[in-house]
């Protein structure tokens, strides 16, 4: 999201908070009213405007939304210092000497001067009103068909409703957490400087990438995580790799671990664990999922549960009459580039113009963790679930050629997951240095269903990271 698609513009803590571009105080009418400005939402309104749509465009927080200015984009910096400072260690017995003395103070200038312009959103707002659409600041809720009210403003669609009000952070039920000053994704992309210690309730992929950045940054770091491995949703290789790559950088790393009590206590949290033991640092960090929250939005008005995990939509992202839904709130996948395609199918469907429904086959899904995890489609157990007859095929990336020159920090491995009945690939994971860029060719294939017997038959550039890829089709046997 850099570059010509950087989300920065008003700031929203401020009294500057309003309508652009002729909302109205009465509210009005619109043939479409977007309900949620993240990068889903912003991409519909967007689209729609440009086509000469009549759209009202409502944001109760930043246009852009998470990603822009509290995960995706800010994260990232992180990572990448991160990796700066664990590069520049990795010269002893390579390339010489080296001295590194971190400072975290670069990475925080950087995150607020650069990404979010201080948590600004006034050049992403100033981008959707240039297109034609009209802003409002507020919270919207849909009160009846084609209906929604913006703080007692009323604005009424002719065509339809698009619902993008992303997700929220899960806090899991521990005894004391609801009163204790625990940071989320946003205080840690936010902060100005590296705690000295750090607890992160969850091990997924926010837990695990914020947890390597700040230990690089000299935080002593303890990852707590329920289930019995790191990334759970991954293949369990990923997670016996990437846990010995945390011990060796001195991250705590405590799987099967459910935490059972938290208290805050002159500076310092204490967490209990099941079955006695206590960890404690400065800071605690909680990145245990995300969930939507259809509280407040008056799905109940569209026929829907205002109760339900998430909406559905089918593969148009209709989710009733006269109303769609894109992004983290349907329940397809906390990404962007989720956001962004469903969001891309719905401008479609309302302007009717022709295209493929939506398809989930190919999901990509990357870790930013060193080395990067890289999924995409299903994992072997998934596919196991679904009653599929499988075949998997693995190579470390330290037999590769590549992975062989690149010597320190060159960890990684390529898993494939094959439908034997139909000889095609079903899932594919690849870790390593440029773990999610090698996925770009095993998701072509995922989503294409390329026969395996023409993989096994291409080239693959040599020395590439991604002739990984050729060691596990032989290892498919």
């Amino acid at each position: 999201m850099a570059g010509p698609e950087r989300h920065t513009g008003s700031d929203t803590r401020g009294d500057s908070r309003g309508d652009t571009g002729g909302g109205g105080a009465g509210g009005g009418e619109a043939d479409v009213v977007v309900v949620g400005l993240g990068v889903g939402g912003e991409h519909v309104a967007g689209r729609l405007a440009e086509a000469g749509l009549d759209v009202v465009g409502v944001e109760a927080e930043l246009v852009g939304g998470e990603c822009p200015y509290w995960a995706c984009v800010p994260s990232k910096m992180m990572v990448r210092a991160g990796n700066l400072l664990a590069e520049a260690r990795r010269v002893p017995g390579a390339a010489g000497r080296s001295e590194v003395a971190a400072d975290f103070s670069p990475v925080a200038a950087r995150i607020r001067d650069e990404a979010t312009d201080d948590w600004d959103d006034r050049a992403a707002v100033d981008r959707f009103t240039g297109k034609g659409g009209r802003f409002v600041r507020g919270r919207g809720r849909l009160t009846g068909p084609g209906r929604v009210e913006v703080d007692g403003r009323v604005f009424t669609a002719r065509r339809g409703v698009v619902l993008a009000t992303g997700s929220r952070p899960r806090v899991p039920p521990v005894p004391g957490l609801d009163g204790v000053p625990y940071w989320t994704n946003r205080d840690a992309v936010s902060a100005e400087e590296a705690p000295e210690s750090l607890l992160v309730l969850g091990g997924g992929p926010i837990g695990a990438e914020l947890a390597q950045a700040y230990a690089r940054f000299g935080t002593d770091v303890t990852v707590v995580e329920a289930a019995d491995r790191l990334l759970p949703s991954d293949e369990p290789e990923v997670a016996e790799l990437l846990t010995e790559v945390f011990r060796t950088e001195g991250i705590d790393v405590r799987t099967g671990a459910r935490a059972t009590g938290v208290r805050h206590e002159a500076g310092t949290f204490h967490l209990a664990l099941d079955g006695g033991g206590e960890l404690t640092a400065r800071h605690l960090l909680v990145a245990t999922g995300r969930g939507a929250d259809l509280t407040g939005l008056g799905v109940e008005h569209a026929g829907l549960d205002p109760d339900a995990r998430a909406l559905e939509p089918d593969g148009r992202m209709r989710v009733a009459p006269g109303v769609w839904a894109v992004g983290d709130v349907t329940g397809l996948g906390a990404f962007t580039h989720v956001a962004m395609y469903q969001g891309e199918i719905a401008a479609r469907d309302l302007l009717g113009e022709p295209g493929p429904e939506a398809d989930y086959r190919a999901l990509p899904r990357v870790t930013f963790t060193d080395p990067e995890v890289g999924s995409v489609g299903l994992t072997e157990r998934a596919a196991r679930d679904r009653g599929l007859r499988v075949r998997t095929g693995l190579t470390r990336l330290s037999s590769s050629t590549r992975g062989w020159i690149h010597g320190p920090g060159g960890d990684g491995l390529v898993k494939l997951v094959v439908d034997e009945d139909r000889g095609v690939l079903v899932g594919a994971t690849s870790v390593g240095p440029a773990g999610g860029e090698v996925l770009y060719g095993l998701a072509v294939a995922v989503h294409a269903e390329v026969p395996v017997e023409r993989l096994r038959h291409m080239m693959y550039a040599y020395p590439t990271f991604h002739r990984a890829v050729e060691d596990a089709l032989r290892d498919l046997g």
